[in-house]
């Protein structure tokens, strides 16, 4: 499992403009969890990072989310466009023809950029993307979103709509875990060669969430639903001992027990 960093910047928000809740406290542990999100005078630097899932054998690749895509996406308002996913997966060795599936944690312009391009070609041409029902059917049609992803995957035949908790194949299980959006879904990655991954998506977006899950976001769309989808994952992934890889803290795997360590870009 590998980390793809495809943009880094700073947040339109100050940190504590974003989590309004947090306390002196809370921000303290946070800082000490992720120095790197410290920015200056008060500014959230966040990465905005997608993961490749390599198949049980090789030969191919599930990509869970898909970056802040081209200068001419919809995340171009806000996000640190160019990413540089399609560079990165070349670097890595992965082909996108070696695709076979795309999650889509949720379907905001900074995790969905490089899921078409702008004439509206699956960028991942032999992908079925896995997004929930929910979330689409909640998406707003005069989201750029709609027009970007999920017209033309639908049209392409590519758009694979699922219902609740959803296993995709041997080892990768789709969770939901609803309340940053209606639809919004977290990943178990089940490893026999290591420790079980948890990919949060959105679910947790800064350190001041793993210090005090109870802390909302303001973009969270159900703030109570978001907290309590965010405690049960983690209390998840402390029974089952696993890592979690993280969209936005600038560091990508984070060990519970063991949180104010360092980690890599490989799980």
């Amino acid at each position: 499992m590998t980390a793809l960093l495809d943009a880094t910047g700073l947040f339109f928000k100050s940190a504590r403009d974003a989590f309004p809740g947090a306390t002196p406290a809370d921000w303290a542990a946070a800082a000490a969890l992720d120095p790197g999100s410290v920015g200056p005078d008060g500014a959230w630097r966040l990465d905005f990072r997608c993961f490749a899932v390599a198949d049980p054998g090789g030969g191919g690749w599930t990509l869970i989310d898909a970056g802040v895509g081209p200068a001419e996406g919809p995340g171009a308002p806000w996000c640190p466009v160019p990413g540089r996913l399609p560079d990165l997966l070349t670097e890595a060795g992965i082909d996108r023809g070696d695709v076979h599936t795309v999650v889509l944690t949720h379907l905001h312009e900074d995790h969905t950029g490089w899921a078409a391009d702008a004439a509206g070609r699956p960028f991942f041409p032999d992908a079925r993307y896995a997004v929930q029902s929910a979330e689409t059917a909640a998406l707003d049609r005069s989201d750029p979103v709609w027009s970007w992803v999920v017209e033309p995957l639908r049209a392409a035949g590519r758009l694979h709509e699922v219902d609740g908790a959803h296993r995709l194949r041997p080892g990768v299980t789709l969770l939901p875990t609803p309340g940053h959006t209606p639809g919004h879904q977290s990943v178990l990655v089940e490893r026999a060669d290591g420790r079980d991954v948890l990919v949060t998506g959105d679910l947790l977006v800064h350190a001041v969430q793993l210090a005090a899950p109870g802390v909302a976001y303001a973009h969270e769309r159900d703030p109570e639903t978001a907290r309590a989808s965010r405690e049960k994952l983690l209390a998840r992934a402390v029974e089952r001992g696993a890592v979690l890889a993280t969209a936005h803290l600038t560091r990508p795997f984070v060990d519970l027990p063991e949180a104010a360590a360092g980690s890599g870009t490989e799980a």
